[in-house]
């Protein structure tokens, strides 16, 4: 089942491309490219051993582009959380994409969502992502991403980043209460040896908040977690 809603998230995304390239003039003609960028991670904190991989990237042109992710973490050689998204991205402003498509969760429990959301750099340099969520339960939970990058030499560089995840009302079977859910804080340490080849060192803290973190509790689960990881980002 998670493999046919895949297919149908990815040809229909390949679809609404297609089409709204047939109905603009000014994209006859126009030069199909890709970029993606892949990130592999490993390390440890007061959870014990965490791997993370991430692909995140698109294949179109300027206006149109087929945009594909997924995030994938391992806690204690287990599988803790799998995303796979598929989405329509296209160019509205300088900087800004309006993106809508399809996500399919396998880990914690699996559950697929409509996927609406921009995709741009907002003032100083911040590299911003905000999605909103409708699952296929009903539910309505949001994702607001930034980070910016900062360069001490040509290869040197940090990067600074946060994540909040909040949700429109309580979610019993995932374990989350209404507002702000969680938030994410950390910094890497970029050494680029090339354009395509980025080793990093990643310093991450977690922390529930609300009705969220008072679930956690009452399950003897922890609040807050911090990670200490060596990573690898390749783009191609």
């Amino acid at each position: 089942m998670t493999i046919t809603k895949l297919m149908i998230a990815v040809s229909l995304a390949v679809w609404l491309n297609t089409a709204v390239a047939d109905a603009d003039p000014h994209h006859k003609g126009q030069q199909i490219f890709h970029a993606f960028w892949l990130e592999a991670q490993y390390g440890g904190g007061n959870e014990g051993g965490i791997a993370h991989l991430d692909l995140d990237g698109w294949i179109g042109g300027d206006t149109h582009k087929l945009w594909l992710k997924t995030e994938t973490k391992q806690q204690k050689g287990r599988l803790k959380e799998n995303e796979l998204w598929a989405m329509y991205s296209r160019n509205v402003a300088e900087f800004w994409d309006v993106q809508a498509g399809f996500r399919h969760d396998t880990q914690p429990e699996s559950t697929s969502y409509a996927v609406f959301g921009v995709h741009g750099l907002a003032p100083y340099f911040l590299k911003t992502d905000a999605h909103l969520f409708v699952s296929d339960y009903g539910d309505v939970t949001a994702r607001l991403k930034q980070s910016t990058h900062l360069l001490f030499t040509q290869q040197f560089g940090i990067e600074p980043y946060y994540r909040l995840d909040l949700a429109a009302q309580r979610v019993d079977r995932q374990e989350l209460g209404r507002g702000l859910t969680s938030g994410r804080l950390g910094l890497r340490f970029n050494y680029e040896i090339s354009r395509e080849i980025t080793p990093y060192l990643d310093l991450r803290y977690d922390r529930k908040f609300g009705g969220t973190a008072r679930i956690a509790s009452s399950n003897d689960q922890r609040r807050d977690s911090y990670t200490v990881s060596l990573g690898l980002r390749l783009m191609f």
